[in-house]
């Protein structure tokens, strides 16, 4: 079987360089995927998409495997480079972000065909590609949306060109020339994945609005998204959220304090499924404080340093200060003018239900943390501060009942029970991993499946064997 393999990569090696020329000018090619006009980028994107339609789904699944090797090696400097580049986050989570999309993303078994027969015959439903799709990369997650994007799309048969967020991307076009180069080495072909030298709000408008790109998919805030839907294209988008965790009474409390540090910690908040503010019942609640701190939280109480940190962390107009997006407890400590002790990994202090930063996405790891009466009080103002984006939720329990009233109160794409919040990610609990998590318009966790055309094949009045 593996003799089999090689014969087959060289011949389609062999085959698409004829076909498919490295050179032609005429294509707009330029090594290591990088092109300086979106026109271009997207000409041999079409061009890649082709080559790459005309090979077995096998071809697609050796992409993969390769990606999986030989992209692993450099999952160090994929998170150091993008840390040093943005600014935000910690190495440590940036590696396991990485490792969890480049290892844990469904490829080719994720399209699984499905057939009806009767009297009539047989109806065959497949999963097809798109063609291009235009896919938008986050400052917050670069590499890893790149990773989970490219896997997925090109499981599906697509071919990609990206626009990386300004802010990151250095790192963000050195892996895509690298993913460029391990997929040509696999098969011949040259532009599957693609992306335009510097990439600018015009640039991923033109790409957004270019007749031969057939599927947005937007990895962003509200902005962006809105954008993409008004191209008329179908349009998968993942926006904002706000994820709430809550404590009820039942809850093990040391568990629930450790669990939740660990997700609202997680890459100092950068995931949109982290943790952004607690909901305590007031049974729990003191409790809750004290296991904070015990597990590695710094705790403020006293009202000036909570108005000093509110003025370091949101602006006078309510917006969150990009600054401190992404920082490390400490920074924002020493930016509140606070003093604390040791490595704080997250700052938490009590608010009242009405605080503006319960109903902010901050993308900090400082958590807020509010009390209520009980367990439908608590429901209730988790589902305010969640605003509706029915991203994710997280809730920590021993009944049963509470938890899967609360699963259905919140109707969150995600929802986490007992955990921290990327166990929803594939990271650290069941199922596979996604940075692209499509609120907006419903998809929910994306894979494979979900950046292919649902198509239906008929055969009339044959193979019903019954």
């Amino acid at each position: 079987m593996a003799d089999d393999i090689s014969v087959l990569v060289n011949n389609i090696i062999e085959e698409n360089c004829k076909r498919y020329s490295v050179n032609s000018p005429a294509k707009g090619f330029c090594y290591g995927a990088n092109f300086e006009l979106v026109n271009d980028a997207v000409s041999a994107c079409k061009d890649a998409f082709n080559a790459l339609d005309s090979q077995p789904l096998k071809v697609r699944q050796l992409i993969i495997d390769e990606l999986r090797v030989q992209l692993d090696v450099y999952i160090p400097k994929l998170s150091e480079d993008a840390h040093y580049e943005t600014q935000m986050g910690n190495i440590p989570n940036k590696i396991q972000k990485n490792h969890a999309a480049l290892h844990n993303t469904p490829g080719t078994e994720d399209l699984r065909s499905t057939a009806l027969t009767g009297d009539d015959g047989l109806t065959l439903f497949e999963h097809s590609p798109y063609g291009v799709i235009g896919a938008i990369a986050p400052s917050t997650n670069p590499t890893e949306t790149i990773i989970n994007n490219t896997i997925s799309m090109v499981a599906a048969g697509n071919t990609i060109i990206f626009s990386p967020h300004p802010g990151a991307k250095n790192i963000s076009m050195w892996l895509i020339s690298k993913i460029e180069e391990i997929v040509f080495n696999v098969t011949g072909i040259h532009n599957v994945v693609v992306c335009v030298n510097t990439p600018t709000f015009d640039t991923t408008k033109e790409m957004m609005e270019h007749a031969d790109v057939r599927l947005l998919a937007v990895t962003g805030g509200p902005g962006i998204v809105n954008m993409a839907m008004k191209t008329g294209k179908k349009v998968i988008g993942a926006g904002e959220g706000n994820p709430p965790t809550i404590v009820d009474a039942t809850a093990d409390i040391s568990t629930a304090a450790q669990d939740i540090i660990d997700g609202a910690s997680f890459d100092y908040n950068l995931p949109c499924i982290a943790e952004k503010s607690c909901v305590a019942v007031s049974c729990v609640a003191d409790e809750l404080l004290h296991q904070f701190a015990h597990h590695g939280a710094w705790v403020i109480t006293n009202s000036d340093e909570k108005a000093r940190l509110m003025s370091t962390i949101v602006m006078d107009n309510g917006v969150v200060n990009k600054d401190m997006i992404g920082r490390s407890p400490a920074t924002i400590l020493k930016a509140a003018n606070i003093e604390f002790t040791g490595e704080p990994r997250l700052v938490v202090f009590e608010v009242a239900e009405e605080h503006p930063l319960l109903y902010i996405e901050q993308l900090m790891p400082v958590l807020p943390m509010v009390r209520t009466s009980d367990f439908n009080a608590a429901l209730s103002l988790a589902v305010k501060i969640e605003r509706g984006c029915l991203h994710t939720a997280t809730m920590h329990s021993r009944d049963i009942y509470n938890l899967n009233t609360a699963a259905r109160a919140l109707r969150t794409s995600i929802f986490v029970k007992n955990a921290p919040s990327y166990a929803g990610i594939g990271v650290g609990g069941e199922g596979f991993t996604t940075f692209t998590i499509a609120t907006p318009t419903g998809e929910g966790t994306t894979s494979a499946t979900t950046f292919t055309r649902s198509r239906r094949c008929v055969l009339n009045k044959a193979f019903n064997v019954r």
